[in-house]
């Protein structure tokens, strides 16, 4: 049995994630046009609301997501030949897991 790939689950994940970032930083300018967060403090307080770091969370797992599927497509694409294609994208993958684990690292600490 031969199995297709279609891309339609990257195409999902490509417009889902860009509709979710769209809107976080839409409602970010709209909170911070209400009060801005002058003070260290503040802003603090206001990322340690666990709706803040939730709502934080998901869009950098949308953006890694994003991140992914468009640069893997690109390295699909280009990246010639093949062994060089693995190597890239396994590099890929580490630096975007990475930057996950580091970002909700920084997540946690607002919450210690």
């Amino acid at each position: 049995m031969r199995v297709r790939f279609t891309g339609l689950k990257a195409w999902w994940v490509q417009r889902v994630s860009a509709v979710y970032m769209l809107l976080f930083v839409l409602f970010l300018l709209y909170s911070f046009a209400l009060q801005p967060l002058r003070a260290f403090p503040r802003w603090h307080a206001w990322m340690a609301r666990p709706a803040t770091s939730v709502a934080f969370l998901v869009f950098f797992a949308a953006l890694l997501g994003h991140m992914w599927v468009g640069l893997r497509d690109v390295l699909l694409d280009y990246a010639r030949p093949a062994a060089r294609r693995h190597v890239l994208l396994a590099a890929v993958a580490f630096v975007l897991f990475g930057l996950g684990i580091w970002l909700l690292w920084i997540l946690l600490r607002l919450h210690a």
